[in-house]
């Protein structure tokens, strides 16, 4: 592609610090790994951060930190990446899946109150592409229906509500550092929570179930089952050298997002879902520009005919096999918001080096196959 959708920031200094661990011959997760997560702490403002192989992991971890599993059901949003629902299943609970809203993407509220049962353990609501959401809202259904809030924010790393980092809203917090989001390590993820208990927890159970007390290699204890979902110091050090520059690689997204907002405004035929607007108090994260288009698929391959790279917004679980024939998973309703937005969101290019004249040409050429 002549323009990719996303080019991950790897410059001389992040090779370097990945040589510097393939020259120390610790490879494995180490002290790399640990000021990766002080380093973060510290940005998002959070009590604990903890480093896991991927979001998805860092999701199965969060929820079985609070205990859920069988005879559970967890409300999770149909517009977002399987894994959402996925680890639900895993555990060994009950997916509740529920639509969203046209007009931002995100889980229903009405639809959550509607479907919750004495058998709902906690709420999993999706903050789709860097998106904050109403956390005044969720908090009230949380303490209504006494409910965990373990948040999928694979995308929402940097994005604040009302003067805080988007981590320190939901009981847990799951971040993604895949490629496509502007912090990445290849692949990881990252837990953050506020309450000790279950860090402590989570930090034993991902290496596997070992006490994580600070006692030595003779004093080390295996006080639980637990796994390896250790994250490299490898792959740390790729996203170590990436925090040096977050604050303006945050920057740098906003500002090419605002380019876009002006350049679209003129443009007949692009809508512009209420993600991205500002809203008061929170700041967006932008790590997906999504429009929505007509004739989204065909209008894609045309773009990438043209060396554009585009991709869908999300995908609609309750369109695929694995959750319509689950036994673990139950879809209420018929997801005809969730259905529209998979049909017509359509993910734009958006990347450190993208400059405003590529984005020209980007809307250009989006307004010729409209």
């Amino acid at each position: 592609m002549k323009i990719p959708l996303i080019k991950p920031y790897i410059n001389k200094e992040i090779k370097d610090k990945v040589l510097e661990v393939l020259d120390s011959g610790y490879l494995t997760e180490g002290p790399v790994t640990r000021e990766f997560e002080a380093r973060l702490k510290d940005f998002l403002k959070v009590k604990n951060c903890i480093a896991v192989t991927s979001a998805t992991t860092g999701l199965e971890v969060a929820l079985r930190a609070l205990n859920i599993g069988p005879g559970d059901e967890v409300i999770v949003p149909d517009y977002t990446y399987p894994a959402s629902a996925s680890v639900i299943a895993i555990v060994g609970a009950k997916a509740v899946i529920v639509d969203v809203d046209k007009e931002n993407m995100a889980i229903n509220f009405d639809e959550i109150e509607k479907n919750i049962t004495t058998n709902t353990k906690a709420i999993m609501p999706v903050s789709l592409f860097g998106f904050p959401l109403n956390y005044d809202k969720l908090n009230e259904i949380k303490k209504k229906h006494g409910l965990y809030i373990v948040e999928d924010a694979a995308c929402t790393i940097g994005a604040e509500y009302k003067g805080e980092k988007i981590g320190n809203h939901a009981d847990i917090t799951v971040f993604s550092l895949h490629p496509r989001k502007f912090i990445t390590t290849g692949e990881g993820g990252i837990i953050t929570t506020n309450n000790d208990d279950w860090a402590k927890w989570m930090d034993s159970y991902k290496h596997f179930g070992m006490n994580m007390d600070g006692a030595g290699r003779e004093g080390v204890q295996f006080k639980m089952i637990g796994t390896n979902y250790k994250l490299s110091n490898i792959l740390s050090a790729v996203g170590l050298g990436q925090l040096e520059h977050i604050d303006a690689l945050l920057a740098r997204r906003i500002e090419l997002a605002n380019n876009y907002k002006r350049i679209i405004s003129s443009v007949e035929g692009i809508t512009l879902p209420q993600i991205i607007d500002k809203k008061p108090n929170c700041q967006h994260s932008f790590q997906t520009y999504a429009v929505y288009v007509e004739d989204r698929d065909r209008v894609m391959q045309e773009m990438r005919a043209k060396g554009i790279e585009v991709q869908i917004g999300s995908y609609s679980l309750h369109m695929h096999d694995a959750f319509k024939n689950s036994p673990l998973v139950e879809i209420k309703g018929n997801m005809g918001n969730s259905k529209w937005c998979y049909d017509h969101a359509l993910a734009l290019p958006l990347y450190n080096d993208l400059t405003f004249e590529q984005q020209e040409h980007i809307i250009k050429e989006l307004k010729a196959c409209l």
